[in-house]
């Protein structure tokens, strides 16, 4: 469950980058638009963070790294 919110997040990040691009070269910088989806972008991936953050405190991630 919490591998399929990380992978959504993710999705919901590349959503934002794409639409703040499109954003970015339709409003040609006349409106807050980028800005919002920048503010959208960073939030997103403050909570993807955090929740691999909280996946290894509780166990739920385990890194298979054989070094």
């Amino acid at each position: 469950m919490l591998k399929a919110a990380i992978v959504l997040l993710l999705l919901a990040t590349l959503v934002s980058l794409f639409s703040g691009l499109f954003f970015l070269v339709k409003d040609e910088g006349r409106t807050s638009r980028v800005v919002n989806a920048l503010t959208v972008r960073v939030t997103l991936t403050a909570l993807t963070v955090g929740l691999i953050a909280w996946g290894f405190y509780s166990g739920q991630l385990v890194p298979h790294v054989t070094w």
